[in-house]
């Protein structure tokens, strides 16, 4: 087993620290590692034990005066100099109880409850959709379709059986925890737990209706429209508000939240707001210059390539790309040009561009001449 920590370390304290520089630091660290806070984190609950143990003993003067002396012998209650330790106190759920206030009840797993007979929201549900790029880009409404709880319509979400109603519990009065009260170290602490005939509802029902069993909600298919504006992207969430599980104790309802998957566009790369797109062109094309006809989202356009137009060229047509979801700006399309070499050429088409490159030597090519100078300094 580890040794144990200095109480005063643990608080981030000096030894001799006040009765309120002890409160303060215990308060701080509580609030770090309140369970609440992290759910599902073993060592921030451990954490959260030393901090209270420590507290315990240093905010009681007479343990604390027995710490000060013998350390951790002088409360342990097994040891010579621990006396009767801590007689009486019965763990640290107590202490926990302290802080119930601040975070809404009792901690579970600890001791204490919390009170689930007010209002509670209904759990939100999220849901994949796929939608083509275009749909994307321009917006669309489509139609799902998804099994969930829904508010039993025989009961109206109640629970009772029609004509009925529930009772209030006679065990809490009502209020869906069962107080009790323990005297400790610190004091005389208020914990609190579920009541245990209601379940924490604070509400006996007798007469459950017979479609739900009670609980309010049965399981329906149900079909959803969902309006998806234009400029949404690849993972982009829809959020529809009160489509979600139905809530509880007349709690509203959760909302749906929808994850959008965006098929890829056999021309189009998009780039947020921009698109991309590269088209070939021939040699001729790009050392005479030409007009080619460049697709858009919405229509063909002519542009002109001038002359001398080198592979890997990026031009710009402002205005063609995709609209901002939040705003009218549209982005813009950039088109690359890359040249392609033919493939495939017969005698006669051969002997043209051996020809063609007779005519065309190497002064008509201004990166290969540069090269070839280069290259005959560099060997000179």
């Amino acid at each position: 087993m580890a040794e144990k920590r200095d109480f005063y370390e643990v608080l981030g304290l000096s030894k001799g620290a006040s009765d309120d520089e002890i409160k303060r630091a215990f308060r701080k660290l509580a609030m770090k590692y309140h369970p609440d806070k992290n759910p599902g984190d073993k060592e921030a609950e451990e954490k959260f034990k030393e901090i209270n143990e420590a507290y315990a003993v240093l905010s009681d003067p007479e343990q604390k005066s027995k710490y000060d002396r013998f350390g951790h012998a002088g409360v342990d209650p097994n040891s010579f100099a621990g006396g009767g330790g801590f007689g009486g106190f019965g763990g640290f759920e107590d202490i926990f109880d302290m802080f119930g206030s601040a975070f809404g009840g009792g901690f579970g797993g600890f001791g204490g409850g919390r009170r689930n007979n007010g209002p509670i929201k209904g759990s939100d549900i999220q849901k994949s959709m796929t939608i083509d790029f275009e749909e994307a880009a321009f917006g669309t409404k489509k139609q799902i379709r998804l099994t969930k709880n829904v508010k039993c319509k025989t009961c109206d979400g109640t629970g009772a059986a029609p004509g009925t109603s529930k009772k209030t519990c006679p065990k809490c009065g009502g209020t869906g925890e069962i107080r009790t009260q323990q005297r400790t170290p610190l004091g005389v602490f208020q914990s609190s737990s579920p009541c245990p005939d209601c379940n924490g509802t604070g509400e006996i029902n007798e007469s459950p209706c017979s479609d739900c069993g009670g609980t309010g909600r049965t399981r329906d298919t149900v079909t959803i429209s969902v309006n998806i504006p234009a400029g949404v992207d690849d993972g982009s969430v829809i959020p529809i508000r009160g489509q979600g599980e139905p809530g509880i104790n007349g709690g509203p309802d959760g909302d749906l939240y929808i994850v959008l998957n965006v098929r890829p566009h056999k021309l189009f790369e998009r780039r947020g707001q921009d698109l991309w797109l590269e088209i070939p062109i021939t040699f001729n094309q790009a050392a005479l210059g030409d007009e080619i006809v460049v697709p858009t989202l919405e229509e063909k356009v002519s542009y002109k390539i001038p002359q001398g137009t080198q592979p890997g060229t990026v031009f710009r047509l402002k205005g063609k790309g995709i609209k901002n979801v939040r705003g009218s700006r549209k982005g813009d399309l950039y088109v690359k040009v890359s040249l392609e070499v033919p493939t495939k050429l017969n005698k006669k088409q051969k002997k043209a561009i051996e020809a063609m490159g007779k005519e065309v030597n190497d002064e008509c090519y201004s990166k290969k001449s540069g090269f070839l100078n280069s290259l005959k300094e560099f060997f000179s």
